[in-house]
């Protein structure tokens, strides 16, 4: 990857929350409930600004709500979930997200996602989601980055401006407590910066230096969309230092060969 399309880098970010965005339901437009929120925040799109969108309302527009009454566990789900002590309808909502277990224990499954994601439980959540319908878990979107994309286009074609979309999730880390706003699906950008062969303040030529901007700037929003009640899925980055480009969330992703963890 080559940051020869970085921006200028600047010392000041700003993030807006954008309000008034609604509870998503299955086939709504989340470029256009984003383009009025702008309005209605008096904000409009330039040249180089990020819009992070979590991935629970793309979700939710594209129709991954899954009705735990309708889902029937088969029995790999069935001794999964003896096993850990979890909803067998849940267990199968998340297998079938999943290519394989890479960690179990009760209480807790961490999954490989079938976009390569190691998560737990395959990034399927309740939370924010259930509703009159029932109990219901909402899977991720089936190509984030393909999501990225056409919200991207929408928001370009409707303001005229070159912006980068990012669409995250939350995940915990296999060495630190807490967890943390990752991009799962990148639009307009490289999601990595990479900085080898640039020099340091000193001079010295820095030789293994990559740093995941994507994920940075997924952070960075985390900080204003809150993880509870606050209703605030979509947040616009302005001033941020990121390499343009064709890329995608999963460029990220560590080669299984290089993974010194499983």
């Amino acid at each position: 990857m080559q940051n020869s399309q970085l921006l200028t880098r600047n010392s000041q970010l700003t993030l807006y929350a954008l309000p008034g965005i609604p509870d998503v339901r299955a086939g709504d437009d989340v470029a256009q409930l984003i383009i009025d929120a702008l309005a209605r925040a008096q904000l409009a799109l330039a040249d180089g600004d990020v819009v992070v969108v979590t991935h629970k309302i793309v979700s939710k527009a594209e129709g991954c709500a899954v009705k735990l009454a309708d889902v029937a566990p088969s029995p790999e789900a069935q001794a999964l979930a003896a096993a850990t002590d979890k909803d067998p309808r849940l267990v199968e909502v998340i297998l079938r997200g999943s290519r394989g277990v890479v960690r179990q224990r009760e209480g807790t499954l961490i999954m490989e996602t079938r976009h390569g994601w190691i998560c737990a439980n395959a990034g399927v959540d309740r939370s924010n989601v259930s509703g009159p319908e029932g109990d219901v878990a909402l899977t991720l979107p089936v190509d984030p980055d393909a999501s990225a994309r056409r919200i991207r286009e929408r928001l370009m074609a409707a303001t005229g401006a070159d912006v980068a979309v990012i669409i995250t999730d939350t995940h915990g880390r296999a060495w630190r407590l807490g967890t943390v706003n990752v991009a799962l699906g990148v639009a307009g950008m490289l999601p990595i910066a990479d900085l080898r062969g640039k020099p340091d303040m000193f001079g010295y030529t820095l030789r293994v230096t990559t740093v995941a901007r994507a994920d940075e700037l997924a952070a960075a929003a985390g900080l204003v969309t809150g993880q509870a009640a606050e209703g605030l899925p979509v947040v616009l980055i302005r001033g941020a230092d990121y390499p343009r480009g064709d890329g995608r969330a999963t460029d990220m992703q560590r080669p299984i060969e290089k993974d010194l963890f499983r």
